[in-house]
């Protein structure tokens, strides 16, 4: 693939990229341009190489996540299991339209397939192929996902009803 087709994919699919980078930067803006950055870098040095043209969309959101992964350890910011607590219990610091902050509270497996089928209109088969996990186990956080976040909607409307 030439640099003109691959500026093209780029550019036809930047938008969906940025906000994927920001999603995968816990919504950090800084974050997610740094990282958006240095994935379109990886691409135009061959780092990264797009084998299916039908697949460019699917390739680069998964080049956008390793690179935010990455860029997440350099930085220090890991949460280890044993400072790990439930999302339930501080639910009541969010407001019930801000959807970011609800969606945030949901396990990351979860998160990031229900933000690829519900904001970048992928199908469960691809986010599968993205996050590298098999297509059971994608329909699995998707559909506790689901779960989850009615649970945590639910709950945030509650409160603010009834002003806990």
């Amino acid at each position: 693939m030439n640099h003109t087709q691959l500026d093209h994919i780029l550019k036809a699919h930047h938008r969906d990229a940025y906000l994927w980078a920001r999603q995968c930067c816990s919504f950090q803006d800084e974050m997610a341009k740094d990282v958006l950055q240095q994935a379109y870098l990886k691409i135009l040095e061959g780092q990264a190489k797009l084998k299916d043209a039908s697949k460019a969309k699917t390739w680069l959101f998964s080049i956008i996540r390793y690179t935010a992964i990455d860029e997440i350890r350099k930085a220090g910011k890991v949460v280890s299991l044993t400072d790990a607590y439930d999302p339930m219990d501080v639910i009541e610091e969010i407001d019930a339209t801000d959807y970011e902050g609800i969606i945030k509270h949901l396990p990351a497996m979860q998160r990031e397939v229900i933000l690829m089928v519900f904001y970048h209109q992928m199908t469960i088969a691809q986010s599968a192929e993205i996050l590298q996990i098999r297509l059971g186990t994608a329909r699995t956080h998707y559909d506790r996902g689901k779960k989850k976040l009615k649970e945590l909607i639910m709950k945030v409307q509650i409160q603010e009803e009834y002003g806990k």
